[in-house]
């Protein structure tokens, strides 16, 4: 195929609804917190993972929301979260699931806290059997395409977590990992965005 005819072949080919579109998604950090990690299963792990899709988030201009269960007993958000240059909208909760912080933010009218709704949301944190199972139970009924991350998701049982994200896959949670979700929302090869990614992933 001539190389002109195969850029207008591509340019047409519709992309599925079932990857992550950066433009129609967001990423929500639940609970990764200072005296919770301590206890957490493969926290490094965790942690790691989540500070790569910080830096794509960065990268690609995904918007970031990052949640608190209780900060006063269980501590503020990890510094490698909390002190990481991408821009970020926060909040701090009492119940389990941050569907209702996640929420208001998404209806503020304050221009300075508001985040634009987008309809699928990428989903990471702590404790996965607990307040990410329940954050993405909510959205789930609240009409997103929610997406949980596998390595970026943990409890302070590895028997919780296994439990947890089975069910969130039985109710309908699309489960991925880390550096897929990245290439998805990065798409293609060969622009200044995929060297960028591509140095992430090394």
């Amino acid at each position: 195929m001539p190389e002109s005819s195969q850029t207008e072949h591509q340019a047409s080919l519709r992309r599925s609804s079932e990857l992550i579109d950066r433009h129609h998604s967001q990423l929500l950090i639940v609970d990764v917190q200072q005296k919770l990690m301590p206890v957490i299963h493969n926290a490094d792990q965790i942690e790691n993972r989540i500070v790569l899709l910080l830096d794509a988030a960065a990268a690609l201009k995904v918007p970031v929301i990052v949640s608190e269960q209780y900060p006063k007993g269980l501590g503020a958000t990890v510094d490698a979260i909390a002190q990481h240059h991408v821009p970020k909208q926060s909040f701090q909760k009492l119940r389990f699931s941050a569907a209702e912080g996640f929420q208001a933010l998404h209806a503020s009218t304050d221009a300075a806290t508001a985040v634009d709704r987008r309809e699928q949301v990428v989903i990471v944190g702590i404790e996965a059997h607990i307040c990410v199972l329940q954050t993405a139970m909510d959205l789930l009924a609240e009409g997103y395409r929610v997406f949980v991350i596998d390595d970026a998701v943990s409890s302070r049982r590895e028997s919780d977590r296994r439990t947890a994200m089975n069910r969130l896959r039985d109710s309908g949670a699309v489960i991925c990992t880390a550096e897929s979700v990245v290439f998805e929302w990065c798409e293609k090869a060969g622009t200044d965005e995929f060297r960028v990614i591509s140095r992430l992933v090394r």
